[in-house]
């Protein structure tokens, strides 16, 4: 059973974390967990204050060769009848603040990320100049076990901040 358009709007909204999916130059499949959030059609995720290895991040360099994307974001539960996924692939963008006309850009989205995530109070959002990753989606493809795990997923979304 697929999940319905209006049920993955609020998913997009509300869902806390997803997992980014990119290729290395080898081809080599890479995966990281990231936080989102959804603005003028197009996912939005920084690459935030939050120590890291020296270095670009390996998703920000896998993507400037190799822009396709795919996003996931999933819920397991032991009582397999609240099973679900939500698959999103598309293009990726690498959007940075030392480019002036990005600047514009990359206020409402930070604005918006601050408001999902309250922990960007205590975590810096940006290490020095933002580098923010913009997915526009080309394809979206659900999955879920049944009309009960629609009924639980919409009642955790409306419950989430």
């Amino acid at each position: 059973m697929t999940i319905p358009d209006e049920l993955i709007a609020v998913i997009l909204a509300n869902w806390p974390v997803a997992r980014l999916g990119t290729l290395s130059k080898s081809l080599t499949p890479h995966l990281v967990p990231i936080v989102f959030v959804q603005h003028d059609d197009a996912l939005w995720s920084p690459i935030d204050g939050k120590p890291k290895s020296p270095g670009e991040p390996a998703r920000v360099r896998h993507l400037r060769a190799c822009p396709a994307a795919s996003l996931l974001l999933d819920h397991f539960d032991a009582d397999w009848t609240q099973l679900w996924w939500l698959r999103l692939d598309g293009l990726a963008e690498i959007v940075e603040g030392s480019d002036a006309a990005s600047t514009g850009r990359i206020e409402p989205v930070a604005a918006a990320l601050l408001r999902k995530y309250p922990q960007y109070g205590r975590v810096p959002l940006f290490s020095d100049q933002p580098v923010l990753l913009r997915i526009s989606p080309i394809k979206t493809i659900s999955w879920c076990a049944g009309a009960d795990a629609l009924v639980t997923l919409e009642r955790i979304c409306r419950l989430l901040p």
